[in-house]
């Protein structure tokens, strides 16, 4: 996914780039001409759930410019969205990407799936090849 971003100047609005529908950038003065969101940020977006305090907090006591921390609370809230099956279906593709087998993933998955930050019920390797494989 590309995305193009467009910075005012001059008085320039969008008219420039009829049909497009912009949301704001994370850094200052600029929009985004492609808003499409990454599907990992898609749920936390939809909320559209204000966290500025956070991100305030986050400028305040880190080295973070503002766009870095929103990005970095956005980052969380995904990974907290995530479901067990998304969570199944990633580690999968991660871990066969490292050129490990089936057999091994499942297992490795089975003992990862605990330690989540909200513990899905246990699944068995059975169940957890069903999520990746239907």
């Amino acid at each position: 996914m590309t995305m193009r971003t467009v910075s005012l100047v001059h008085g320039q609005g969008l008219d420039h780039f009829s049909g497009v529908i912009a949301e704001t950038c994370p850094i200052a003065g600029r929009f985004l001409a492609n808003p499409g969101a990454a599907p990992q940020y898609q749920r936390v977006l939809d909320r559209r759930s204000s966290h500025e305090d956070l991100v305030d907090h986050l400028v305040r006591s880190t080295p973070l410019q503002r766009g870095e921390a929103a990005r970095v609370v956005l980052d969380v809230l995904a990974y907290f969205d995530e479901t067990t099956e998304g969570f199944v279906r990633r580690r999968h593709r991660e871990l066969q990407s490292q050129g490990l087998r089936n057999e091994a993933i499942f297992e490795r998955i089975s003992h990862e799936l605990p330690h989540r930050a909200v513990t899905p019920p246990a699944l068995s390797i059975r169940q957890l090849r069903r999520l990746v494989y239907g």
